[in-house]
């Protein structure tokens, strides 16, 4: 449990910075926007960044692929899964005319919109996590070349 500790801390950490950057954008009437949430994808790869970075800095010895690719997911999928509970309850409990606002044709097209968007947002931070850890350990993970060298010049 004491390995999850650290990711959990920074996928809090980035699931806030996602809701501020939300509560931000709906101060200026912007968060019905979808092209802003593009930049999710920043916020949260930033998040997984950091989180494969501290956990390698912290565990220079122990650190392998395995490890960091497990942080970088539990770091991803914990600010997901926060997020997603906030993203319901501020569609849901705060603003009752958000998804009405967010796409009109689609909240008339199907009974079931709500679901549907919050499945989506799900998915798409569960992904985002899955893409960019695998990204970011192509940065993080050692390299095995030199030792192939080595052992091939002996």
């Amino acid at each position: 449990m004491k390995q999850f500790a650290q990711p959990i801390r920074f996928g809090i950490a980035t699931s806030g910075c996602l809701i501020a950057y939300f509560l931000i954008l709906s101060l200026f009437n912007l968060h019905t926007n979808i092209f802003f949430s593009l930049f999710n994808g920043v916020i949260t790869g930033f998040g997984i960044y950091e989180a494969i970075k501290y956990f390698k800095l912290k565990n220079p010895d122990s650190f392998d692929y395995g490890k960091g690719f497990t942080a970088g997911l539990v770091t991803g999928f914990v600010a997901t899964l926060v997020f997603t509970i906030f993203f319901a309850l501020y569609s849901t409990e705060l603003n009752g005319l958000f998804l009405e606002q967010l796409s009109t044709a689609w909240f008339k097209d199907y009974k079931s919109f709500e679901g549907i968007v919050f499945f989506t947002v799900a998915i798409m931070g569960f992904a985002t996590s899955v893409v960019l850890t695998l990204s970011f350990m192509q940065l993080f993970k050692t390299s095995r070349n030199l030792k192939k060298k080595l052992v091939n010049h002996h």
